[in-house]
């Protein structure tokens, strides 16, 4: 006879237990800071600019000697707004020489979005601080703020020498955003491998 599995609730699996209005997330045991940032494009530069940056960027592993979590995330676009617009546009002129390239664009658009090198990609950085529990909660939350604030102004300052920028997501909005794609993809990852087995 098989054995039936409980089903849990969402709060089991999601380590999330507030998100205060400063962009600061409280999970089980730690507090976490999402950083968004802005990157380069590093095959553009030259020689020199690569090398000054690969300097600062080994300056900011060491200067940044605290836990970080990097976060790639990779969406696919959605291009269906573009090919209406290119549909539009054809359908205006009577040229069936611009028709039949709108048409082999087209077809082009849609094999590379199917491909999926169309994907856009976001870069998050996730710096965290442990919950300070023997001290009383205003007290240490204040702590926890200053530290916190304290290492995204490091992080910033390096990369911001490599030309990246960082910025702070503070909306609750945003958060939830990034935190509801980060799960999802972690759902689709289990729901394949739980039908593998």
């Amino acid at each position: 006879m098989k054995k039936i599995k409980e089903k849990s609730s969402t709060q089991t699996w999601i380590p999330i237990d507030e998100i205060y209005s400063n962009g600061i997330i409280k999970t089980k045991n730690k507090y976490l800071k999402i950083l968004k940032i802005t990157p380069i494009n590093y095959n553009l530069k030259s020689d020199l600019e690569k090398q000054a940056i690969l300097n600062s960027y080994k300056t900011f592993l060491k200067t940044c000697n605290f836990d970080i979590q990097i976060l790639i995330q990779s969406s696919k676009e959605n291009l269906e707004k573009n090919i209406s617009y290119i549909k539009k546009n054809i359908e205006k002129k009577e040229n069936k020489y611009l028709e039949k390239i709108a048409e082999n664009y087209i077809e082009y658009i849609n094999k590379i979005n199917s491909s999926k090198k169309s994907s856009s990609k976001n870069f998050y950085l996730i710096i965290s601080k442990s919950n300070l529990k023997e001290q009383d909660f205003n007290e240490s939350f204040e702590i926890i703020k200053n530290d916190l604030k304290e290492k995204y102004f490091k992080i910033k300052e390096c990369l911001s020498r490599c030309g990246n920028s960082v910025f702070e997501v503070t909306t609750k909005e945003e958060l939830l955003k990034i935190i509801n794609s980060f799960l999802n993809t972690r759902k689709e990852i289990n729901l394949k491998n739980n039908k593998e087995e």
